[in-house]
């Protein structure tokens, strides 16, 4: 099954921020959190739904990508920077290992 895209708008669980998607939209662009909702991109298929804490930033610009880890599976996955992250977000995350 390939990437399935779907409009969702959301609350950020982490920093309350109101995030309008644009179906490609898998995390909070101030906080730079998520939730762990999909087992392939797209799909909702996880029954985990927990936290996904940002904890490392790789690659170089412009391909940077952050690595998230579920804090309730522990599950780590890297998704890419979007165009619209707080890039301060994602420099204090790199600042951080």
């Amino acid at each position: 099954m390939g990437f399935k895209r779907t409009v969702e708008d959301f609350t950020c669980e982490h920093c309350g921020t109101y995030v309008k998607g644009d179906g490609y939209t898998n995390h909070c662009p101030k906080c730079l959190w998520s939730k762990h909702l999909d087992v392939e991109p797209g799909d909702r298929a996880a029954v985990c739904g927990g936290m996904m804490e940002p904890i490392a930033l790789e690659g170089t610009t412009p391909k940077y990508r952050i690595i998230q880890r579920c804090l309730r599976c522990k599950v780590e996955r890297p998704i890419g920077i979007s165009k619209g992250d707080d890039m301060r977000a994602a420099l204090a995350i790199a600042g951080n290992r």
